[in-house]
């Protein structure tokens, strides 16, 4: 993807995903729900937000993924 057209996603997104790293349990639930979004690092299964501005389509899917963090370690901020 090239840089343009990330500028071009994050200007049509009125979301972002925030990620509190700390408060991280590793379950992977937000993985399961959200793929295209979030994944887990290989060494301590801590997730990764693979895109923190994602494309309106895949609010339910990312909304999911939110509420159902066992350790409320994501946030969905409406811009």
């Amino acid at each position: 993807m090239t840089h343009e057209h990330t500028e071009q996603r994050e200007s049509e997104s009125t979301m972002r995903v925030e990620l509190d790293e700390p408060k991280c349990v590793a379950s992977g639930q937000c993985v399961v729900e959200a793929p295209d979004v979030f994944d887990q690092r290989d060494e301590d299964g801590v997730a990764v937000v693979l895109d923190p501005h994602p494309p309106e389509e895949l609010y339910d899917e990312v909304s999911e993924a939110v509420a159902i963090c066992p350790a409320a370690a994501l946030r969905l901020v409406r811009e």
